[in-house]
């Protein structure tokens, strides 16, 4: 089972070509695929080494994790036999950065210490659900609505509230999200772009170590080395307090906070999402016995 750590920037390098190469068909660049079975899923190395215009022995030592200083040239043309959008090309280039040992400085540690005024700034946001995450997705600041939406996390400590140990673990995330599978996917992808670049973060290597032990979705995920999700501007719950309830998302860097990110969810004001995303703001603030009522049993629930 793959961890979070890799014995070096080639290794990882190797990782993701492999993982790319063999999710590529040949019909998606251009090969007929004669008679017969073929072994490989996806290209094989001699195959994408031809299109790339390399030796065969070349790229199987970048493959191994053996050749750590691939010119920019060789990136390119890799990167175009096997279609990779911009932001897997990019990744590319950072991992054969890391490789080679002359990958820029790396950014300052991220802080887990949320500002004042950004607390204000949550509730000000108020009723629309709202929170502020780490890089690598533990919940560090939330107004009420914010940690309600995600059902039952606020029944895990604050220390154990990430939202990608809530996507997998908690049992309430597959009948919340009708698109769990697209999102989880979006989720590991993220955290696969981050691993990287930064394989020894600690925050990230304790959460991926047990995401792997825990969550053989996730383990399944995390080999594709798929670095790009797909993000929906769109959010559909199903929420067991409010009801179903689609809303607009956007999630946004914090500036003089390395790591921490801003997101919001909000509705159009008069529409049956609002009114819910306002119940839930509601609910949210009541005695846990209240708040465990279904939604009809609630006071200007809607019908």
């Amino acid at each position: 089972m793959a961890s979070a750590q890799s014995s070096g920037g080639g290794t990882e390098l190797g990782q993701f070509l492999r993982a790319r190469r063999t999710q590529t068909r040949p019909d998606q660049v251009g090969l007929t695929v004669g008679p017969g079975l073929r072994r490989t899923p996806g290209l094989r190395r001699e195959e994408l080494a031809t299109l790339a215009g390399m030796s065969i022995d070349y790229y199987v030592r970048m493959e191994r994790g053996k050749e750590t200083r691939p010119s920019p040239a060789v990136l390119d043309a890799l990167a175009r036999a096997l279609h990779l959008d911009d932001a897997e090309h990019q990744h590319l280039r950072e991992l054969a950065a890391r490789a080679a040992r002359y990958a820029p400085e790396p950014p300052p540690p991220p802080s887990r210490t949320v500002r004042p005024h950004l607390k204000l700034v949550l509730e000000a946001l108020r009723p629309s659900p709202a929170y502020i995450i780490s890089r690598s997705m533990d919940l560090l600041a939330w107004n009420p609505g914010g940690l309600a939406l995600y059902a039952g996390l606020a029944d895990w400590p604050a220390t154990q509230r990430n939202l990608a140990r809530y996507f997998f673990l908690h049992p309430t995330a597959r009948t919340l999200f009708p698109d769990w599978d697209e999102l989880v996917r979006g989720c590991v992808a993220r955290l696969r772009s981050l691993a990287g670049t930064a394989p020894d973060a600690p925050d990230l290597t304790h959460l991926v170590g047990e995401l792997l032990l825990k969550s053989p979705d996730f383990a399944k995920l995390w080999e594709r080395y798929d670095v790009v999700g797909r993000k929906r501007i769109q959010k559909t719950f199903h929420h067991p307090q409010v009801g179903v309830l689609t809303l607009s998302g956007q999630s946004m860097n914090l500036e003089g906070t390395p790591g921490q990110r801003l997101g919001v969810y909000t509705a159009e004001p008069g529409t049956p999402d609002h009114d819910a995303m306002l119940l839930l703001d509601a609910i949210a603030l009541e005695p846990a016995g209240r708040r465990d009522m279904k939604p009809e049993q609630q006071p200007h629930s809607r019908p």
